[in-house]
C-alpha cells in the first residue's frame, strides 16, 4: 500500500452519525474545559473575605496558571504528535478533571493556586488536541463550521458555570468549593472514548499505513450504513512518512511566518478575553458591587457566548476566515471600551453580552484558522507553540492590569484590554494570509489535500 489517502477518503464523506457523535464528545471535553477555566475567578470575590486574598495575590494566581497553560500546550502539542491525537485528547482530558478535583480539598490560596496552575496545563493541552483533531477529522470544507459548533455547545459551560457560581458561591464557608467540584466532571469525557477512532492522517504521517486503512475502512462502513454508497475519493498523492518535528522547524521560513502570526493572534486574544473574564468580577465587587451582584452580572454577560459561537459557525465556511477575525476583534474592542466605562447595570449586561458573544466568535475562528496555516508536519508543533507561547504572556497580563488598576483606576484596565484587540485586529489584517481559496482547492487537488 502506497499510502492509505487519508485526506481525500475523508473529504469525500458525508457528514454523518460518526461525525455527529465525535461532535458531541468534543463539545463535552470542551463544556468543561471552558466551565473550568473561570472558576478561580468566580470563586476569588469570595476567598477574598474568607481567606484574606488581596488583588495582588488574584494577579499571580493567574499568571502562574498561564504559565501552566505555556507548558501544558507545549506537553500536548508533543503528545498529540508522539501518541496520536485521540490519546492525547483522553489523557488531558482526564489530566485537568483530576486536578479540578483536588482544589475541592485545598486549604489556603497557595495549595489553591499549585492546584489551579496543574488544572490550566490540562485545560490548554487539551485544547490544543481538540483543535488539531477536528482539523483533521471532518472534511475539509466543513471542518469550521464543526469546529465553531464545537464551541457553540461547549462555551455554554462558561455561563452555566457562572450561573452555578452566582448561585453556591455566597451560600455559606465552604460552598465554593463545589464550584471546583463541577468543573471536575469533565472526567466523564471517559465514557465517549470507545465510540471515538484515532486520526488516520496521524497514522498515515507516521508511516502506519495499515492502521489507518483500516480505521478509515471502519469509519467508511458505518458511514455508508448510513447514507449508503459513498463516492469515490480522488486518486491518492504520496505520501512521506513524517519523522518526529524538532521545534528548530519553526524556525523554518515555511513555518516561522505563521508561527509568528498566531502568536501575535493568540498573545492579544488571551490578554484580551482573559482581561475582561478572569477580572470583571473581583474589580465590579473592589468598585462596590455586592460578591453576588459582581458575580450575577457577570455570569448574564456570558450567556452571549453561545451565540457568538454560533454566528462563527454560519461565517467561518463562507468568507475569509482573516477578515472574519479582524472585524471580530475590532467589534470586540469597541464594545469592551464601553463596558468598562460605564457602571449602569443594564450597561455592563449588554456590552459585557456582546464582549462575549463576539469574542467566542473570534476564538471559534481562530481554532478553525490557525491548524490552516501549517502542513501536516507543522501542525500540531506549530498550533502548540503559538497557542501556548499565547497563554505564557497572560502571565504578564494579570500583573499589568493589577498595576493599572492600583495606580490608574479601574477604567485604565479596559482602554488597554482594547488597544490589546486593536493591535490584533491590525496586525491580521496587514500580515494575515488567506485561506478559504487553499481550502476549496483542496477538495479538488489530491496532493493538497495530502500535504494539508
Amino acid at each position: 500500500m502506497l499510502n492509505a489517502n487519508a485526506a481525500n477518503r475523508l473529504d469525500r464523506l458525508p457528514v454523518s452519525r460518526f461525525h455527529k457523535v465525535m461532535l458531541v464528545a468534543v463539545s463535552f471535553a470542551y463544556f468543561f474545559e471552558f466551565a473550568d477555566i473561570n472558576t478561580f475567578a468566580t470563586t476569588a470575590p469570595r476567598l477574598v473575605d474568607l481567606w484574606g486574598v488581596t488583588v495582588d495575590h488574584i494577579a499571580y494566581v493567574t499568571s502562574l496558571s498561564f504559565v501552566g497553560m505555556f507548558f501544558g500546550s507545549l506537553v500536548g502539542s508533543w503528545f498529540a504528535d508522539r501518541w496520536g491525537r485521540l490519546r492525547a485528547l483522553t489523557a488531558t482530558t482526564v489530566w485537568f478533571a483530576l486536578f479540578s478535583f483536588a482544589s475541592v480539598f485545598t486549604w489556603d490560596v497557595v495549595s489553591l493556586g499549585v492546584c489551579r496552575v496543574l488544572t490550566s496545563a490540562g485545560l490548554s493541552a487539551m485544547t490544543v488536541v481538540a483543535v488539531i483533531y477536528i482539523n483533521e477529522m471532518y472534511p475539509s470544507a466543513v471542518r469550521g463550521k464543526y469546529q465553531a459548533y464545537a464551541i457553540v455547545i461547549g462555551i455554554c459551560g462558561t455561563p452555566v458555570t457562572n450561573l452555578i457560581a452566582s448561585a453556591v458561591v455566597p451560600a455559606n464557608d465552604w460552598s465554593w468549593r463545589l464550584v471546583y467540584l463541577w468543573g471536575a466532571l469533565g472526567i466523564f469525557f471517559l465514557l465517549f472514548v470507545r465510540r471515538l477512532r484515532e486520526s488516520p492522517r496521524w497514522y498515515e504521517s507516521k508511516g502506519r499505513h495499515d492502521e489507518a486503512d483500516a480505521v478509515l475502512r471502519d469509519i467508511e462502513d458505518q458511514v455508508a450504513a448510513e447514507r449508503g454508497q459513498l463516492a469515490q475519493p480522488a486518486p491518492p498523492a504520496p505520501v512521506v512518512p513524517i519523522a518526529k518535528a524538532p521545534l528548530s522547524i519553526l524556525l523554518q521560513r515555511k513555518y516561522l511566518g505563521p508561527t509568528l502570526l498566531l502568536t501575535v493572534l493568540w498573545v492579544t486574544q488571551t490578554i484580551g478575553f482573559f482581561g475582561y473574564s478572569s477580572w470583571a468580577p473581583t474589580l465590579l465587587a473592589q468598585e462596590g458591587f455586592s460578591v453576588e451582584k459582581s458575580i450575577f452580572y457577570v455570569a448574564l454577560t456570558t450567556v452571549g457566548a453561545p451565540l457568538g459561537s454560533f454566528l462563527a459557525s454560519l461565517v467561518t465556511d463562507r468568507f475569509e476566515r482573516k477578515w472574519c477575525l479582524v472585524a471580530f476583534g475590532t467589534v470586540i474592542a469597541l464594545c469592551g471600551l464601553v463596558y468598562g466605562l460605564t457602571f449602569n447595570p443594564v450597561l455592563i449586561v449588554v456590552f459585557g453580552f456582546l464582549v462575549n458573544l463576539f469574542e467566542r466568535g473570534y476564538t471559534a475562528l481562530g481554532y478553525a484558522y490557525s491548524p490552516e496555516l501549517f502542513d501536516t508536519r507543522g501542525r500540531s508543533l506549530g498550533t502548540g507553540v503559538s497557542y501556548g507561547l499565547g497563554r505564557l504572556s497572560n502571565a504578564v497580563g494579570p500583573l499589568v492590569i493589577a498595576g493599572l488598576y492600583s495606580g490608574s483606576g479601574y477604567r485604565s484596565v479596559f482602554y488597554f484590554i482594547a488597544g490589546t484587540w486593536l493591535v490584533g485586529a491590525v496586525v491580521l489584517a496587514v500580515f494575515g494570509p488567506r485561506t478559504r481559496q487553499a481550502r476549496l482547492d483542496a477538495t479538488h487537488s489530491p496532493a493538497e489535500a495530502a500535504s494539508r
